[in-house]
């Protein structure tokens, strides 16, 4: 027999009940807005007075009130115990009330009826007396129904079922819990604690942690990554806590999550992109099926407000960065003008706008893979040509505009991010353009001789000459060609942005290669 949890509940008089008692008990959670607890409260009353203290007989009220409308109702002498906070009919797994269960002296279970069924409580009477050593109470079973259905228990309402999970010694949840003062407004405690981005967030409740917590299947203690610089393990829970923060669904948890594993890796660096002074900042782009069941916007404003799932996504990773890793403003986070990006950025790929294979199949996914792809990237910032109707011309004005990000001088570059817009993509699709064929219009476009890319005192920024010896580089060598970007494939397009308008964008990006950042790709695990 399974041993009943351990309590200790108030009565009606204000006395301690403690359970198990070292005698049989009958305990039966009722609530008063139940008809049918109404209806067997008097039997339980019978069974208490028949069986005279060879055996508790405890009513076990669910909420503070009701039970003393119940007590007031039918008179009660036996003694009713008081779970308004419902945290013993939570242990006792209580569902439906009425809720009937017989334990031994042990406070072994013996029996447990749900509901109400007539000849199952009669049974339950004639074993709770026999082990009492007592005639059972004299009812007249014939004015009852033979069957009532029970009531949902309050342990089920919505918010409280999630509370009293929160409560559990078993519950998922092992964060530091804050309390604050009930007078205090929680959303400016929150400013105060220095635990935003500068925009309120939503307190992170542990009932509001629970529910982002259905978002994912993975243990709500696995460590996620460690984030620097401060080094400290995000496990699943603390993510769920920064995704509440910043306004997230459940649904999207796992998409932080990937990101959160793609930003944490020793390819993207998230300790050099968050403390440089040039401003760089995680962008996520999101491929594959997840990006319609999320309902994230790859059209209108796609780099811009007005899409929950767009927004929130990037900025909880920006919140566990700053409040798991440290990475805050004016400490490790010492950028010089940073950009709006700094809040947020994160996108899906317009896939069925592209005339290209999308991004994630490109990096080697499947199609039908979820993928998040981050970037280091400064803010985006639009490429206009309304004039070019080939994909000859209008892949000259992408290598003109990409030449300036950083500095137009400064070669060879690492990776940036060309958005193109729907328009300009059909442009491409008709012209039978390939990715690869746009990148190198890119490279030809924007290389330069090393005359023009060479620091000198007209323009400080530059190839230093020294690169090619003391000397600096001859007559033969000022005449190359230097390309803007180390390699065509440093350029990574893909297709964003509403259908009216030949308007693109480009996302300078941060020091690149092994001695920087790195995009990492990494499929979503829903």
């Amino acid at each position: 027999m399974t041993a009943l949890p351990s309590f200790v509940l108030a009565d009606q008089a204000g006395g301690a009940r403690r359970f198990p008692p070292g005698a049989p008990a009958v305990l039966c959670f009722v609530k008063e807005d139940c008809p049918t607890s109404n209806m067997v409260v008097p039997l339980l009353e019978a069974l208490y007075r028949a069986l005279d203290g060879a055996a508790r007989v405890w009513l076990v009220g669910q909420e503070a009130v009701g039970n003393a409308l119940l007590v007031d109702r039918y008179r009660l002498t036996a003694p009713m115990l008081d779970d308004s906070a419902l945290r013993v009919s939570y242990v006792y797994a209580v569902e439906i009330i009425p809720t009937l269960v017989l334990a031994d002296g042990e406070g072994r279970e013996q029996g447990r009826l749900v509901g109400y069924r007539k000849d199952e409580w009669q049974a339950l009477f004639a074993a709770a007396a026999r082990l009492a050593g007592r005639d059972g109470p004299a009812i007249d079973w014939d004015a009852y129904p033979d069957w009532r259905p029970g009531c949902g228990s309050r342990t089920l309402e919505p918010g409280i079922a999630e509370r009293l999970q929160a409560e559990s010694a078993n519950g998922p949840l092992r964060a530091r819990r804050i309390d604050i003062a009930p007078g205090d407004d929680e959303f400016e405690f929150m400013f105060d604690q220095g635990l935003t981005d500068g925009l309120p967030v939503v307190p992170p409740t542990p009932e509001r942690v629970l529910r982002m917590l259905t978002g994912t299947r993975r243990d709500s203690q696995q460590v996620v990554a460690v984030v620097p610089p401060n080094m400290a393990p995000a496990t699943v829970e603390k993510v769920a806590a920064n995704a509440v923060m910043a306004g997230c669904k459940p649904a999207y948890l796992p998409v932080v999550i990937a990101a959160l594993e793609a930003v944490c890796t020793d390819e993207f660096n998230i300790h050099g992109v968050m403390a440089t002074t040039w401003g760089a900042s995680p962008c996520i782009v999101v491929n594959g099926p997840i990006r319609a069941r999320l309902g994230m916007n790859p059209g209108v404003q796609a780099l811009g407000s007005g899409n929950r799932a767009n927004a929130t996504i990037g900025r909880a990773l920006k919140l566990i960065l700053r409040n798991i890793g440290g990475a805050k403003p004016g400490g490790v986070e010492r950028s010089t003008l940073a950009s709006p990006a700094k809040y947020t950025m994160c996108f899906p790929e317009a896939q069925e706008a592209s005339p290209w294979e999308p991004l994630h199949v490109e990096r080697g996914f499947e199609h039908t893979d979820s993928v998040v792809t981050v970037f280091a990237l400064e803010g985006p910032r639009g490429i206009a040509d309304q004039i070019s109707r080939t994909g000859h011309a209008l892949a000259a004005s992408f290598g003109l505009a990409l030449e300036s990000v950083w500095h137009p001088k400064v070669r060879p570059y690492g990776d940036v991010l060309l958005v193109v817009c729907p328009e300009h993509a059909e442009t491409l699709r008709q012209d039978g353009w390939s990715k690869a064929r746009v990148r190198e219009r890119i490279q030809a476009v924007a290389a330069r001789p090393l005359c023009d890319v060479l620091r000198s005192d007209e323009c400080g920024e530059g190839v230093p000459a020294g690169r090619w010896g003391p000397g600096g580089p001859n007559a033969e060598q000022l005449k190359t060609l230097v390309p803007k970007f180390a390699a065509a494939g440093n350029i990574h397009i893909v297709v964003a942005g509403g259908q009216a308008g030949k308007f693109s964008a480009i996302f300078g990006g941060w020091v690149g290669g092994p001695a920087g950042s790195m995009p990492v790709s990494r499929r979503i695990d829903e």
